[in-house]
């Protein structure tokens, strides 16, 4: 059994910044993880993929958020976290952390909210 639990959303104005954490605990810890990444679901949308990370080190990130938001992670800590910069109105969503491991599961938490609104 794996969970993903996140923290770290909240309020904030445009231009604003967040930064988002998923702890990782079970079975298996983070650096055991393939790819770690984030998501998101703004109201009346589909969930999106947002930015991965891979054991490597290996980042790729969604046009809309290339240059704002930074992924990383501490395997130590079994904690990866995503860093969002210069936020604007349409990052409002729900975000995601996924776990996909090179065995094909995918382990997801329980969202937590960015609203950004001045």
């Amino acid at each position: 059994q794996v969970q993903l639990v996140e923290s770290g959303g909240g309020l904030v104005q445009p231009g604003g910044s967040l930064r988002l954490s998923c702890v990782v605990s079970g079975s298996i810890g983070s650096g055991s993880i393939y790819r770690m990444g984030w998501y998101r679901k703004a109201p009346g949308k589909q969930r999106e993929w947002v930015v991965d990370i891979t054991t490597s080190g290996r980042t790729s990130y969604a046009d809309s958020v290339k240059g704002r938001f930074t992924i990383s992670r501490d395997n130590a800590k079994n904690t990866v976290y995503l860093q969002m910069n210069s936020l604007k109105f349409d990052d409002t969503a729900v975000y995601y952390c996924n776990g996909a491991p090179l065995d094909g599961k995918n382990y997801w938490g329980q969202g937590t909210q960015v609203t950004v609104s001045s």
